[in-house]
C-alpha cells in the first residue's frame, strides 16, 4: 500500500485528489495538510511513500519548503501538482529536488501514473512540462533576467507581481519588511528594473503571474 500525503491549501482541489489517488486500490490518501507548517508536523508524526505538494501554500512554501523536507527526509519522494506550467518553476523544483512534478491541469490517469512512478524511486514530467525544459536547455543567446534570482529572491518576486505588499510577505515569509526591502530592491538591480510596475508587465509577458496574493 502506497501512503500518501496530500498538501493543497484548498479543500475542494484536496478532496477532488483524494477521490482520484483512492480510486486506485494500492493507494492510501493517510493525510492532509493545508500549509507548509502542517507538512513538516505530519512528516515528522509519520512516515510516507508520497508527498503531492501544492507550491503555493500560506506560509512556508514553494522551493524553501522543498529543500526543508529533503533536508529532513531526504529518501521521500515529493510529486508537486502546480498551477504553475512555466519551466522556471519547474527547473527550480527539480534542483531543490522533487522527484516529480505536474500541472493541475493533467489528467487523473496521469497523476495516478506518477505517483506510482515517484514512489517506485522513478522521476516523473508530465509531456507539456517536458517539451518546455527540452526547450529550456537548448542555447540562448542570452540569460532571461529572472533566471538571474536566487530562490529567495525568485518568491519574493513572484508575490510582488501576484499583489503581495512588502509587509504581507515579510509575514508569509516570516522575515522583516526590511529583510523583503532589501530582497526587492537586489530583485529590481538583478533583472535591470526601475520599479515594481515593470515587474508585473515583464511577469504578465513571461507567464509568472498566479494567485498567491489571493489564498494567503
Amino acid at each position: 500500500m502506497i501512503r500518501i500525503l496530500v498538501a493543497d491549501d484548498h479543500t475542494l482541489v484536496r478532496e477532488g485528489l483524494k477521490q482520484i489517488l483512492q480510486s486506485a486500490a494500492d493507494f492510501q490518501v493517510a493525510g492532509e495538510a493545508s500549509n507548509g507548517l502542517e507538512v513538516l508536523a505530519q512528516l515528522k508524526q509519520e512516515q510516507w511513500d508520497v508527498l503531492l505538494l501544492d507550491m503555493s501554500m500560506p506560509g512556508r512554501s514553494g522551493i524553501e519548503l522543498i529543500k526543508q523536507i529533503k533536508e529532513e527526509k531526504p529518501r521521500l519522494p515529493i510529486l508537486v501538482l502546480t498551477m504553475h506550467g512555466e519551466q522556471q518553476y519547474a527547473i527550480r523544483a527539480f534542483k531543490a529536488g522533487v522527484a516529480g512534478y505536474l500541472t493541475k491541469e493533467s489528467a487523473s490517469a496521469e497523476l495516478v501514473s506518477a505517483v506510482r512512478k515517484v514512489a517506485s524511486g522513478g522521476v516523473y514530467v508530465s509531456v507539456a512540462i517536458a517539451e518546455k525544459l527540452a526547450l529550456n536547455l537548448s542555447p540562448q543567446t542570452e540569460e532571461l533576467p529572472h533566471q538571474r534570482l536566487s530562490d529567495r529572491e525568485f518568491d519574493v518576486f513572484r508575490r510582488l507581481v501576484s499583489g503581495q505588499t512588502v509587509s504581507e510577505i515579510g509575514d508569509a515569509l516570516s522575515v522583516s519588511v526590511k529583510t523583503v526591502s532589501t530582497h526587492k530592491t537586489r530583485i529590481l538591480q538583478k533583472m535591470e528594473m526601475q520599479n515594481q510596475t515593470e515587474l508585473i508587465r515583464y511577469a504578465i509577458s513571461h507567464n509568472l503571474v498566479d494567485d498567491i496574493g489571493a489564498t494567503e
